[in-house]
């Protein structure tokens, strides 16, 4: 029978920074939430301009979900898909939030799901046979859900500490990044209800909110310190 030695201290290789013994997700598959979230409205723009698809694109400003009726309706699918992905396969902590942890993404990523099946309403003339009014409700209520799920993110699970200790320096600074981020998406949340409300395009809200979202993901996989070790592994390798 064929047994497996002990990795020996030449062997082992230590966890990425951010990734600790309690961490079941990784630094990695955080940083990838955030930066779905961060590229979804800048692709978008850009994919438009490249596949023009006259007469959407007199219309691609009223919301992120908009895009759906354009050129880029791939691109908006295809990255919508793979955040909820993301969100449904995160696992966050070993810890007593773990459940909390598990639920908000299930939750979070069911509903990016529904915002993929289920568009926003067609441009005005646009006539399909598959259309129905409850398609669009469904679309606004999981985007609700989802930008909700954002922030209790931010607001509270991102800043909790295990009971007992009192956080270090540096998890309080972050801890007041992702209030911002928290409160920044709920503000933003509120503006494009009250744009909606007024019948102007909330296409601005939405990215201000998916901006905050990829911020407090990206703080908490500690994307910064991913980009400095890349960066000095490749001037390290460019000395030799």
């Amino acid at each position: 029978m064929l047994t497996q030695a002990p990795p020996t201290a030449a062997h082992y290789s230590p966890p990425p920074p951010g990734d600790g013994p309690d961490d079941i997700s990784g630094r990695r598959h955080r940083q990838v939430i955030g930066y779905l979230g961060l590229m979804l409205p800048a692709l978008l723009v850009a994919m438009v301009r490249l596949r023009p698809n006259a007469p959407s694109d007199k219309w691609i400003r009223d919301s992120i979900s908009a895009y759906y009726w354009t050129g880029a309706v791939s691109l908006f699918v295809g990255l919508v898909a793979a955040l909820s992905i993301f969100l449904l396969t995160y696992r966050g902590y070993a810890n007593e939030y773990h459940k909390y942890d598990r639920g908000a993404a299930i939750i979070a990523g069911i509903a990016a799901a529904l915002i993929a099946l289920f568009p926003t309403t067609p441009p005005e003339g646009v006539r399909l046979p598959w259309w129905f009014d409850w398609i669009d409700k469904i679309h606004h209520a999981a985007s609700i859900v989802l930008f909700s799920m954002f922030a209790l993110f931010s607001l509270w699970l991102f800043r909790k500490t295990a009971s007992g200790e009192e956080p270090p320096a540096d998890k309080k600074r972050r801890n007041a990044i992702y209030l911002i981020c928290g409160i920044g998406i709920l503000a933003s949340m509120a503006c494009a209800a009250i744009a909606a409300h007024a019948n102007r395009s909330i296409f601005c809200p939405e990215s201000f909110a998916l901006g905050f979202f990829a911020w407090s993901w990206l703080v908490k996989g500690q994307a910064v310190d991913s980009i400095n070790a890349t960066l000095r592994a490749a001037k390290a390798r460019i000395s030799k």
